[in-house]
């Protein structure tokens, strides 16, 4: 049966996260239920990552398989089209869906999605500045206070390698290890917008964002660059700063 890679974007607003569920629609679902109504099968939309409700993706990677042997440009466009016109109207337009197939490729049976991915790359958007947000609102983390771009990247430095991420990791995580490889943390302002660049090869359940608090709170001044070492070397979740909220952070490549 033929294997298909996909890469996708989506705003991650309106959606209860990835993962399929019973109650809430998924971008996992919606792409599901796509797929089913372009080829008439059902297939599992396997994604490399699954990211939490209101999380964004720029690059996004998933494979399904498909019983026919499509072009995969078609296969792109068949999806885009039920993503758009769920009912098969042409003339419906947009039906507020926020998720898009940007490319397919046919892979062998060996590809995998999740497990033959290497490294998985984040951002996190944060907008410092007083006014409030309008056309960047549900899009990146506002924050008021001054930060210090500068000592948020020295502290962030300290998170790099091989370590126990327990303070760092939502207590309803369900990974059997705590321990990860940060293979970078870069923090840079542009102009309002200070951007936290990550990678690693896999994060624990709400890591990213966890970290994002943390060295906020050293971009405050409420915070040293040795309390965020301690913090990690505490193992401790209550030792850590604040979970940032989702609306800043996009998921934006997966490396094979």
């Amino acid at each position: 049966m033929p294997r298909y890679k996909l890469t996708i974007e989506y705003d991650g607003t309106p959606y209860a996260g990835w993962q399929k569920q019973t109650d809430r629609i998924s971008v996992q679902s919606s792409l599901a239920e796509a797929v089913f109504k372009f080829c008439g099968s059902e297939a599992e939309v396997v994604g490399a990552g699954r990211t939490d409700a209101g999380v964004h993706a720029t690059a996004q990677i998933a494979h399904i398989d498909i019983p026919k042997d499509f072009d995969p440009f078609r296969v792109m466009q068949g999806i885009n089209f039920y993503l758009f016109n769920p009912d098969g109207n042409e003339t419906e337009g947009d039906c507020g869906n926020r998720i898009a197939v940007l490319n397919a490729e046919k892979v062998s049976d060996e590809f995998h999605a999740r497990f033959s991915a290497s490294k998985r790359r984040y951002i996190y958007r944060i907008l410092n500045r007083r006014a409030r947000l309008g056309l960047e609102a549900g899009r990146a983390w506002h924050v008021v206070e001054p930060l210090d771009e500068k000592i948020m990247h020295e502290a962030g430095q300290q998170l790099l390698g091989h370590h126990d991420f327990t303070s760092f990791r939502d207590t309803a995580c369900q990974a059997k290890s705590p321990m990860k490889t940060l293979e970078q943390f870069d923090v840079q302002r542009i102009g309002e917008e200070v951007r936290i660049t990550t990678s690693a090869r896999s994060f624990l359940h709400h890591q990213v964002r966890i970290m994002v608090g943390t060295i906020a709170m050293a971009g405050k001044g409420k915070w040293s660059k040795d309390d965020v070492l301690t913090a990690l070397k505490a193992a401790d979740r209550t030792k850590s700063g604040p979970t940032a909220p989702p609306d800043g952070l996009y998921l934006v490549g997966v490396d094979y």
